[in-house]
């Protein structure tokens, strides 16, 4: 029986402390959506800059690569399981850089996803190259796939096209880094920007939507769900992280700080007239997890 290492008190937030591989075959439960940030495997004993200081890219054990068979055999084996975790019309979205979003594709292809398009997030804020031997590293990919090639997703384009001063939106999205108030409560190594998964969700799921993320960390996506009126689950190895996770959910329901975060996310504010209080009630709620 899996138990939730946190499940806020409305079941819009839910925690598991443990490996994807092992939980997400345990239970039978279809999400709109998925959003995952897996390994890069970066961690190659290198060195970076971090606000003006050096630092280790070394993030931990579950970032280190193995040989190109080991990286291809993990991310299909991880995104067959979201696979069978995906309602027939839901996508998915993965986030890399060249390190592993090769592979990724590949894998999404070989399952049978269709590849919507491939975003190009273009950091503003981007850290130095300290070598001066190279281009400066500015950007991240995520792909969006839908899972099946003939069954129709949802995108919400007038929404996009809104939120881009009523022009279509392009796949190149120039949103900074992470912002400081948005590690209050602890810092993850490779934590994403709220304003990043705010506009991935808001551009793919409709309200009250169910997402999921088998790689957590900080549960960014959760809380950008969440102040979205969106649902989420999220499973995280390290119990460090899924505490985090945890304060940042509690964090939010101080009714100040849920309302700052909403008008700090530009993309939140510009979003009310289609979706006018967003925040989804309780009993407007008609599923839940099994656990």
């Amino acid at each position: 029986m899996i138990i939730p290492y946190y499940k806020s008190e409305d079941r819009a937030f839910t925690v598991l402390n443990g490996d994807c591989f092992e939980l997400q075959p345990q239970f039978n439960f279809k999400f709109d959506m998925i959003f995952a940030d897996p390994p890069y495997f970066l961690s190659n004993d290198g060195i970076s800059v971090q606000a003006g200081k050096i630092v280790s890219v070394n993030k931990g054990e579950w970032d280190r690569g193995g040989s190109p068979d080991e990286i291809n055999d993990f991310n299909k084996r991880w995104i067959g399981l979201c696979r069978e975790k995906l309602k027939d019309d839901g996508t998915i979205w993965i986030s890399g850089t060249y390190h592993n979003i090769f592979s990724v594709a590949n894998s999404l292809t070989e399952l049978g996803f269709k590849i919507l398009n491939v975003v190009t997030w273009a950091k503003t804020n981007p850290p130095p190259n300290i070598s001066c031997r190279y281009f400066t590293y500015s950007t991240e990919f995520i792909i969006w796939a839908r899972k099946s090639a003939k069954k129709p997703h949802r995108f919400n384009y007038e929404l996009m096209k809104h939120l881009n001063d009523d022009k279509q939106m392009t796949d190149v999205w120039r949103l900074p880094a992470i912002a400081p108030w948005e590690k209050s409560c602890g810092k993850h190594p490779t934590q994403k920007p709220l304003a990043l998964l705010t506009r991935i969700i808001l551009a793919s799921t409709s309200k009250n939507a169910w997402i999921l993320d088998p790689f957590a960390g900080s549960s960014t996506t959760g809380i950008a769900a969440n102040l979205v009126g969106r649902r989420y689950l999220g499973i995280e190895k390290e119990a460090e992280f899924a505490a985090i996770s945890q304060k940042r959910r509690e964090e939010i329901e101080h009714f100040k700080i849920y309302g700052d975060y909403r008008r700090k996310i530009k993309d939140i504010a510009k979003s009310e007239v289609f979706e006018p209080n967003c925040f989804a009630c309780e009993d407007e709620w008609f599923e839940d997890l099994p656990f």
